[in-house]
């Protein structure tokens, strides 16, 4: 699925809901019969939960935090994000990752090597909701729900309810 900006003020409008609807789709098709989910703090958590529940799956979803790995830890420092947690055994497992939005991809660089930290998978996928472009490291997912452009001076992010439905924020960077 391609989205285009809408007529409102050329603003982009994408129904969160819908493209989690293809999500799940998505991930029903890449999943194997003992693939773990995993999701990137804070967003991609988010999605892994509900697939998780969703997908009728045991245990918890994983979260991956990319704090630790990242390029610019310098700059940002610890976020306040999730810590890493992993409710399953790395070593060996079918690994499908999850994140909201995929830019450059050095939030997926550094969140495979936390990964790595705790073992070495037999194989990691990526599973996205929006895929913006606008790559700087070849970094390419397996799945997206939707494909956008946005300038680079724009920023897309999940956010949620309190009751648990997905929309997104769109800023100006």
């Amino acid at each position: 699925m391609t989205a285009e900006p809408s007529a409102r003020g050329g603003s982009l409008v994408l129904d969160a809901e819908a493209l989690y609807g293809e999500l799940l789709r998505g991930v029903r098709s890449l999943r194997a019969g003992e693939t773990r989910l995993a999701g990137i703090a804070s967003g991609g958590a988010w999605l892994a939960e509900r697939l998780q529940k969703d997908l009728g799956l045991e245990g918890a979803a994983g979260v991956l935090s990319s704090a630790m790995h990242r390029d610019d830890f310098a700059q940002r420092g610890l976020a306040a994000s999730a810590q890493t947690s992993l409710p399953f055994d790395v070593n060996g497992a079918d690994i499908l990752v999850l994140d909201d939005v995929l830019y450059t991809g050095r939030t997926v660089r550094a969140v495979l090597n936390e990964l790595y930290d705790y073992g070495r998978p037999a194989r990691v996928r990526l599973a996205v909701l929006v895929d913006r472009g606008g790559r700087e490291l070849p970094v390419q997912a397996d799945f997206a729900a939707a494909r956008v452009a946005l300038p680079a001076s724009q920023s897309l992010a999940l956010a949620r309810t309190d009751a648990g439905a997905f929309h997104f924020q769109v800023q100006e960077a």
